[in-house]
C-alpha cells in the first residue's frame, strides 16, 4: 500500500480542521503556496501529484469554507525514519499557530509512531521545529547530495575506494 492509500486520520480545533486524506488536498492552491517559498518555487504539478502520492499528506482546512490554508509532506519507510517536507501555512492564515499545530497533527500520526529518526530541512524556521525535539545533527553526521548531479554509471563504479 503506497503512503498516500493508507487510510485518513484527521483532528480540530475551533475554525480549523487538519486531514491526511490526500483526496481533499486543494492541489492547485498548494501549488501556489509552495511556488512562493525559497525551496519550491519551481515545483511543478506533475512533481507535486507525485509527491503528494509517495508521501502521507496533511492539510489544513478552513471549517467553513473547507479552503486549504495550510500544508505538509511526510516520506517514511513506517519502521524507521520519516522526513518532514514542504510546511507552508498559506498567507492570509500565519500568525494563528496553524504551522505549529500541523506539526503536532503530524507527530500523531498513528502511523508514525515509534521511529527511530526524523529530518527535515530548513533555512529559518529552526526556533518552531526545536519546540518538537528537533535538534541539529552532530557535525559531520549527515551528508546530502543534489538532485541535479547526474547519477554515476554502474559500470564505472566497481572498485572505488572510500
Amino acid at each position: 500500500m503506497s503512503l498516500s492509500q493508507r487510510p485518513p486520520v484527521g483532528w480540530r480545533r475551533p475554525g480549523f480542521v487538519v486531514s491526511s486524506d490526500p483526496g481533499r488536498i486543494d492541489r492547485p492552491a498548494v501549488l501556489a503556496a509552495l511556488r512562493a517559498t525559497y525551496w519550491a518555487e519551481a515545483l511543478t504539478a506533475e512533481a507535486l501529484d507525485r509527491a503528494i502520492e509517495n508521501s502521507i499528506s496533511f492539510a489544513v482546512y478552513e471549517e467553513g469554507t473547507g479552503a486549504t490554508v495550510g500544508f505538509a509532506r511526510v516520506v517514511s519507510d513506517l519502521a524507521t525514519f520519516a522526513w518532514l517536507a514542504d510546511v507552508v501555512v498559506f498567507d492570509g492564515f500565519r500568525g494563528r499557530g496553524l504551522g505549529h499545530w500541523m506539526t503536532a497533527c503530524v507527530l500523531n500520526h498513528p502511523d508514525l509512531q515509534g521511529l527511530r529518526r526524523w529530518q527535515l530541512a530548513t533555512r529559518d524556521a529552526h526556533a518552531m521545529y526545536r519546540r518538537f525535539g528537533f535538534e541539529d545533527p552532530p557535525a559531520g553526521r549527515i551528508l546530502t547530495r543534489p538532485g541535479t548531479l547526474r547519477a554515476p554509471d554502474s559500470s564505472e563504479v566497481l572498485d572505488l575506494p572510500g
